[in-house]
């Protein structure tokens, strides 16, 4: 193997040369003293500090509203979940470009994170106590309540939504009910 052909890493020519080269116009004289000389002692480069990753969200957050879900088996949400919520949002006349779906059992937030990362207008929980992401209030499920210019709303599990029992066929007709008041529908 010839020595010609060694073609060595970006990050290791820059930790060679660590010193910045200046060239101008004026030539310099350039008078060597033996502490120049001397071997200087290396210093490592202090790698760059991240800041820590936001926490991610389905959806494209276009109108403000934030759905907060409990799942521990997936990253956001079941797809049975996500086709139920498609169709609740389809009749609100929302997508879920509309929202921001965050799973708080893989992202727990509180209330001021949350409201940091998708400032929401409109705060949907399923499956969340009010104490669980640190509001200052406790409502019944399905009642609206305002706080801090947001809408919000606390529901059951969408699990007890799935399927076409007399059940669930009366939790979708409190969401329902809820959901016109909380968008004026």
């Amino acid at each position: 193997m010839s020595l010609e052909k060694i073609q060595l890493p970006d990050f290791l020519i820059a930790e060679f040369f660590t010193d910045t080269l200046v060239i101008t116009d004026e030539p310099k004289q350039i008078i060597a003293s033996p502490k120049a000389l001397e071997p200087t002692e290396i210093v490592p480069i202090e790698k760059e500090v991240k800041e820590p990753a936001k926490p991610t969200y389905l959806g494209g957050n276009k109108k403000h509203i934030s759905i907060v879900v409990k799942d521990i088996e997936t990253v956001y949400l079941k797809d049975e979940w996500l086709q139920l919520l498609t169709s609740i949002l389809g009749a609100c006349k929302l997508n879920i470009d509309d929202v921001a779906i965050i799973n708080q059992a893989k992202t727990p937030l509180h209330y001021p994170d949350l409201a940091n990362i998708t400032a929401p207008n409109f705060l949907m929980l399923f499956d969340i106590e009010s104490k669980e992401i640190a509001l200052p209030f406790s409502v019944p499920n399905y009642q609206v309540q305002e706080f801090n210019n947001c809408k919000f709303l606390l529901c059951p599990s969408l699990s007890l939504m799935i399927g076409s029992t007399e059940a669930v066929k009366a939790e979708k007709t409190k969401l329902w009910m809820s959901l016109k008041k909380m968008f004026n529908i």
